[in-house]
């Protein structure tokens, strides 16, 4: 019998793309930082992802955070002026947005300020990005704070990566919550004893995993 072609052909096998994604946030209280673990867990879910976490640096004194009850800052590493040289290295970078007055943190602000010689560079340009939020409540500012970010991508050619409508519960209104097709979402109360519930943590988490997928259909 005549063997196949195809059949002797060797096969290919499938070659899992590797991601490395970068995630910066501000967070006060925390709630930003538990909505990071859940982004983390949902990019961590995807073969052959690194992921690297850091925080804004504070800009407010400690006794201004002692009057405001904040409590004291996670184990995770700042984001100081030598780490702006090594962003070019992500494939994907995600930004965990605790809102002031309806826009970013002065926080993040500044770290977002200090990547003016990438600007310079064009070495965010193509850059993928995303971001996630957490406001006092329903008007706080969750989709003006994404909006808000929107200079910033443009100026540096980052192109800005929603999840849309691809998470199905966020068409419910059965409880309160936060997220949009901007990005995951939570709401804090204006006094922050509301910490993310459940489902938007689940946001959080499927946010991660999209965004990865994205990427990993990016990287050649």
């Amino acid at each position: 019998a005549i063997m196949d072609r195809n059949d002797s052909a060797p096969k290919k096998k499938k070659v899992v793309k590797k991601i490395k994604v970068c995630i910066i946030y501000y967070s006060m209280y925390g709630h930003i930082k538990t909505m990071s673990d859940s982004v983390v867990a949902g990019l961590k879910s995807l073969p052959n992802t690194t992921v690297d976490v850091f925080q804004c640096p504070e800009t407010l004194p400690e006794e201004v955070l002692a009057k405001m009850g904040a409590p004291p800052k996670a184990d995770i590493p700042f984001f100081t002026h030598d780490k702006v040289a090594t962003l070019p290295s992500y494939d994907g970078i995600l930004f965990g947005i605790s809102t002031r007055f309806g826009a970013v943190s002065a926080q993040l602000k500044s770290v977002m300020d200090s990547t003016g010689s990438l600007w310079f560079t064009g070495a965010l340009v193509g850059k993928p990005a995303g971001c996630f939020f957490s406001t006092a409540g329903l008007g706080g500012g969750q989709e003006t704070a994404a909006m808000s970010m929107m200079s910033f991508f443009a100026h540096q050619g980052m192109p800005f990566v929603p999840m849309g409508y691809t998470f199905p519960p966020m068409t419910s209104s059965d409880e309160m919550r936060g997220g949009s097709p901007w990005g995951a979402g939570t709401l804090s109360k204006s006094d922050g004893s509301r910490m993310p519930s459940e489902m938007e943590l689940e946001m959080a988490k499927h946010q991660g995993a999209y965004f990865g997928q994205f990427l990993k259909k990016m990287v050649h």
